[in-house]
């Protein structure tokens, strides 16, 4: 083998196995698969047993580094007779008498033991172990083990682990008893090999090990069960792109107890929100008493188009132009048409659903809701909490930020609660929902969030109102449907005949003057298929229907008891009333139920938890969803009607100045009473004078 150095770099010229020559460059030669290179001695390699120095030198406590790098120094002297193992980087006072390089090697292993006070055998060991692997040979052996189970049976280790995976799903168990039950297991499960027990110190020393794998004795069981369930391989995680690509809906009790309006009493309170991945902004929101119900997930939906106004109240600059883009990204109407009603929070299209496993998010009526949206739905992992992290990490904050500053704050568990945290619960349901939706609005998405950020600028923090600018700018205009009915698609769907009395669901009867086209087909030769129609009813409210007849055109149907209530009737509240009048009356009547219910309620004898929960949901100011009055756009829409709405507002008549009385006193005003009272008399009597002609 000889080389060359030519211009383009160095070359080495070959001779094979036939005795052929071959020019090869030195890189080509180092690191291709053409030749190998073939030693006495491989020298050190990447896959050798032993770790790099620098990774045991790492694994060291700073005092533990420190003194191995003092140690390589003393050795470096006593090969070298300089500290740092060159003459070129000697020291003033080096080198010193007894370890110049002219003295035997035995004289300095000896004075270098007196020195440092230990036997010249420990001093010899430290140079050849410096000699075969540097810096690394002079670290403790304790330090160089990585597993502390190294000296423990596999067989042992084995049943260890099976007994520690038991525990799993069960209260936690003590360090020793664990132990007895492992050595019974090994007993048991290696009956004809005999396995060594550790003693009890080492058995707790290798428990210790393996609470680091298998967590059982520290943290609390729950988290132990979430970390038992961690997947084994690659982590999988959604990349959302555009905002609404992902939507998170997700439901959770709140830590803080609201007030029963019926009964004044605190109540438990529930929060379910619905959180774009991309942007981090909450699109939908609602607070609903004891549970949540389909109905309620379906409102948290329809927000996320249809955001809700804002009061006038709010600032300025957390309040969301009515279309839902940012001021930022279209021309200001306020700038054109003056100053616009805004909304609380942004519009966006959700393309994917992921829900957890809730019976009301696999539920009938959001699957069908989303199937007419074109939403599809993807549930997440059981028991798998970080599939919905940003929204398990939204309750976080809405705890740490505002339940807890809020009176009637529980704690998130009950080794955090006060001593009668109940007695301070101040705001009713839908006041607390006001409160978290405006804190939403100005402070949460006002403020930068961590885990939003562009690649291009990783140091530029966004906030979820800056992060939905950011997505329209990359994904563009975000389209919503735009149909006046649209909260119609969000309610329950039964299918009905019309017969010639009306609709009847569940025993209630609703009629109207719409159906007049409709009741012949009850008896008609029409199939059963075309005849039956679509009704929607919201179960918060009874009291009336909406469906669409065959020009697509809505109507609404009321109720037949409906023009005896003043407020709107749950299903649920009318079932209950149903069974309560049936325990009094023989035969009673739909009218009769709700007016015993609504006389329980007013005598407080309501205060059963299903009464108090219903008895909430209709004391609710605000409804699920913003239903259209479908009878005043019928009425609206008459040609009469709209000729009286389409005519100006006549002009205030002009005041007339009347004569100041120069003085007053008290006779002045009783004499004005008087008048005022003949004024009123005549008054009546002329109109009665009218009326009888």
């Amino acid at each position: 083998m000889e080389f060359a150095v030519l211009a383009t770099g160095m070359e080495v010229i070959l001779k094979d196995g036939r005795d052929r020559l071959a020019r090869m460059s030195v890189r080509e030669l180092l690191t291709s698969d053409r030749a190998e290179l073939i030693h006495d001695k491989s020298g050190p390699s990447s896959t050798d047993d032993e770790d790099l120095t620098v990774v045991l030198l790492n694994r060291l406590a700073k005092h533990e580094k420190k003194a191995v790098l003092e140690r390589a120094e003393h050795v470096r002297e006593m090969a070298t007779g300089y500290r740092s193992g060159s003459e070129d980087l000697a020291r003033p006072d080096e080198p010193r008498p007894q370890y110049v390089p002219a003295l035997p090697l035995q004289a300095r292993y000896a004075a270098k033991a007196a020195e440092l006070g230990v036997t010249e055998r420990t001093v010899r060991r430290w140079a050849r172990a410096f000699r075969e692997l540097g810096e690394a040979g002079l670290v403790p052996r304790i330090a160089q083990e990585n597993d502390v189970l190294g000296g423990a049976d596999p067989r042992w280790v084995e049943a260890a682990v099976e007994v520690l995976q038991e525990y799993q799903e069960e209260s936690r168990p003590s360090v020793k008893f664990v132990l007895e039950e492992v050595e019974a297991r090994v007993k048991t499960k290696f009956k004809l090999v005999k396995v060594p027990v550790p003693s009890q110190a080492t058995g707790y020393r290798w428990m210790k090990e393996l609470e680091r794998r298998h967590p059982t004795f520290r943290l609390s069981t729950q988290r132990n069960r979430d970390i038992a369930s961690r997947p084994k391989g690659v982590y999988g995680k959604l990349r959302p792109t555009r905002p609404g690509e992902y939507v998170l809906i997700d439901t959770t009790r709140l830590d803080v107890f609201a007030l029963d309006p019926v009964t004044l009493r605190w109540m438990q309170a529930e929060l379910t929100v619905a959180m774009d991945w991309y942007t981090r902004c909450i699109i939908g929101l609602r607070v609903t008493p004891v549970s949540t119900k389909a109905i309620d997930a379906a409102a948290v939906l329809y927000q996320a188009f249809r955001p809700q106004p804002v009061p006038e109240s709010w600032p300025r600059e957390a309040v969301w132009p009515e279309h839902g883009i940012p001021c930022g990204v279209l021309v200001e109407a306020e700038a054109v048409h003056g100053p616009a009603t805004g909304v609380w929070g942004p519009k966006i299209a959700p393309e994917t659903l992921i829900v957890d496993h809730g019976k009301i998010y696999l539920s009938a009526h959001l699957t069908s809701v989303c199937h007419r949206m074109g939403i599809s739905v993807q549930p997440a992992r059981l028991r798998t909490g970080r599939d919905k992290g940003p929204v398990e990490r939204f309750f976080r904050t809405l705890r740490e930020d505002l339940l807890q500053r809020l009176p009637g704050y529980k704690g998130p568990n009950i080794h955090s609660r006060g001593l009668n945290p109940e007695k301070d619960a101040f705001f009713f349901h839908h006041e607390l929902e006001a409160i978290i939706r405006e804190w939403i609005a100005v402070d949460y998405h006002r403020t930068p969030h961590e885990g939003l950020l562009d690649p291009h600028l990783p140091k530029v923090e966004l906030s979820p109102a800056a992060m939905f600018e950011h997505g329209l700018a990359r994904a563009g205009y975000i389209e919503v449907p735009r149909d006046p009915q649209l909260a119609f698609e969000f309610l329950n769907v039964t299918m009905r005949t019309v017969q010639p009395y009306g609709v009847e669901i569940n025993g209630r009867r609703y009629n109207g003057d719409c159906l007049d086209g409709i009741r012949d087909m009850a008896g008609s030769d029409i199939d059963l298929d075309k005849r039956r129609l679509e009704f929607f009813a919201d179960p918060d409210d009874a009291t009336r229907i909406h469906f669409r007849d065959h020009e697509r055109v809505w109507h609404t149907l009321e109720w037949e008891h409906a023009p005896s209530l003043d407020m709107p009737l749950s299903e649920e509240a009318l079932q209950f009333a149903r069974r309560l009048a049936a325990k009094e009356y023989t035969y009673p009547d739909d009218r009769l139920a709700v007016a015993l219910l609504l006389k329980r309620w007013n005598l407080g004898l309501g205060t059963s938890l299903v009464e108090r929960r219903m008895a909430l949901r209709l004391s609710r100011e605000q409804a699920a969803l913003n239903i259209p009055d479908t009878q005043a756009d019928t009425v609206n829409s008459l040609p009469s009607v709209a000729r009286v709405l389409s005519l100006p507002e006549l002009p205030d008549p002009p005041a007339i100045e009347t004569p100041q009385a120069s003085e007053s006193g008290d006779d002045d005003t009783d004499g004005l009473e008087e008048l005022e009272e003949e004024l009123d008399f005549y008054a009546t009597a002329l109109k009665d004078i009218d009326d009888d002609e």
